[in-house]
């Protein structure tokens, strides 16, 4: 969540990735920094034993729910 902020704040457009693991977390960064609204995809926990289908299927889900976080924001 830190890396996407940041970025943000240099101007660069971001979207933060995370398992809902460490949902909580994230929006703790990101009220403290400010910005309690700000997006970011959750993708389900845990990543590290799964499958090379199982991480695809994630990757795919979080893209798609990125694709609208990065591309449809307010002006």
């Amino acid at each position: 969540m830190h890396d996407a902020l940041m970025a943000e704040d240099r101007g660069i457009p971001a979207v933060a990735i995370m398992t809902n693991r460490f949902e909580q977390t994230a929006r703790g960064v990101t009220e403290l920094n400010g910005v309690p609204d700000y997006p970011f995809v959750v993708i389900g926990h845990p990543i590290a034993n799964d499958r090379d289908e199982d991480l695809a299927a994630k990757a795919e889900e979080a893209v798609l729910r990125m694709i609208p976080l990065l591309t449809e924001r307010p002006a």
